[in-house]
């Protein structure tokens, strides 16, 4: 069964847990509900065996314009009457907390593919950036914000979008708040896949879940595990990384099944 919000409207369905951003009237702006919600929604994900693959969209017309103002004015609203240093104290909490709910999408051992249609705006790239796959309808539109509000963008776009599109274009796209659309997304490598429009987009995301759901869960947690223990490591102690996990899973049920899967011609099944 699947999971139920008041802000994203979810289907579960063959290990395939579809989620999406459902405050369209508002351009799905992540207000304290929506935000705080999510990471409830990753954890989820993480701790639900029977769910292999997340699917991230939007309902309407809008992925995310964004952080919703009245959740950056509770937050300093929140701290305001606290005394000097206390005050910035609590301030460096209450965005940690921010911070931790995107990064549990990072964290989720499961895979996340991002489906992005029209606008994706300052917060909506903290999130798809703690996703696994990004794709997009060709009339998305992205832009990282938070320079237009002399805020540095604090929630992981500047610690992740350098891994994905490079440094260079990192600080291209964050100090000048530019707008950009799917293809020169596609082509930083910022999404991988463009879809002609919002229908495609949900029937390609789909397609792509089913591929990663037939897989080897067990390898698939690896793979991710692997990939997020790399960075910010050598390459050393990433080989190092993956020869425990190896040594420790290759001698699997998955793995047996899979070869055997393989010389017999059929498709493998595999346990959560």
């Amino acid at each position: 069964m699947a999971p139920e919000f008041s802000t994203i409207s979810t289907s579960f369905q063959d290990g395939i847990l579809v989620a999406k951003l459902n405050r369209p009237t508002k351009a799905n702006a992540l207000d304290h509900t929506l935000w705080f919600e999510l990471e409830d929604l990753a954890k989820w994900v993480d701790t639900t065996p029977a769910c292999r693959v997340l699917v991230l969209s939007a309902e309407g017309k809008y992925f995310s314009a964004g952080i919703d103002f009245s959740l950056m004015m509770s937050v300093t609203g929140k701290v305001a009457p606290l005394p000097e240093g206390q005050k910035q104290e609590a301030l460096f909490h209450e965005i940690a907390k921010l911070q931790a709910a995107f990064s549990a999408f990072e964290s989720c051992r499961k895979p996340v593919i991002a489906a992005i249609q029209g606008l994706c705006l300052g917060g909506g790239i903290d999130l798809i950036a703690a996703c696994d796959i990004r794709l997009a309808s060709k009339e998305a539109t992205f832009s990282v914000k938070e320079i237009d509000l002399a805020i540095v963008a604090d929630i992981g776009t500047l610690q992740r979008l350098p891994h994905i599109v490079g440094d260079a274009m990192t600080r291209d796209l964050a100090m000048t708040g530019r707008r950009f659309d799917a293809e020169e997304a596609k082509s930083m490598g910022l999404v991988s896949r463009i879809f002609d429009d919002a229908a495609a987009l949900e029937d390609g995301a789909m397609t792509l879940a089913r591929e990663l759901a037939a897989k080897s869960p067990l390898t698939m947690r690896g793979i991710k595990n692997t990939l997020n223990y790399g960075r910010g490591r050598t390459v050393d102690e990433g080989l190092e990384r993956v020869a425990l996990w190896n040594a420790a899973m290759l001698m699997s049920k998955d793995a047996q099944e899979a070869i055997s899967a393989t010389v017999e011609k059929r498709n493998a099944t595999f346990d959560d």
